[in-house]
């Protein structure tokens, strides 16, 4: 349902919330199960000697199940600052550049998680 004045002047849902939603939903639930191999893996390799926790991370079981902690932790982060950001930050200038900054914060430590699993599972 839109109010007349939204009618009027085209304001209304972006036909883009479901799909944000869902998504943020899906990394929770992926990062609840991803979260809880991860800290299992930390409580295993406390203690244990570097070559030995290197070793356990260029299992190639154990690199796909990190990077895709990676990878939907790092969604689930951007998507939920997105959404705070939209909500508290009023002035659009500084949305824009929020939200950019957002954006680019959350490829920065995704690629910087990304590269270093990669390095270490091919042994480079």
């Amino acid at each position: 349902m839109r109010t007349p004045l939204g009618q009027v002047r085209g304001l209304g849902a972006a036909r883009s919330g479901t799909g944000h939603f869902w998504l943020q939903r899906l990394t929770a639930v992926a990062n609840l199960a991803l979260s809880i191999f991860f800290v299992g893996l930390l409580i295993s390799l406390a203690g244990e000697s570097h070559a030995s926790v290197t070793a356990t991370l260029a299992h190639p079981v154990v690199t796909i199940v990190m990077l895709l902690f990676v990878l939907a932790a790092t969604i689930h982060m951007r998507l939920g600052m997105q959404v705070i950001i939209e909500d508290y930050v009023h002035h659009e200038a500084f949305k824009i550049a929020a939200l950019m900054l957002n954006t680019f914060f959350a490829i920065v430590i995704g690629l910087s998680a990304v590269f270093a699993l990669l390095k270490i599972s091919f042994g480079v």
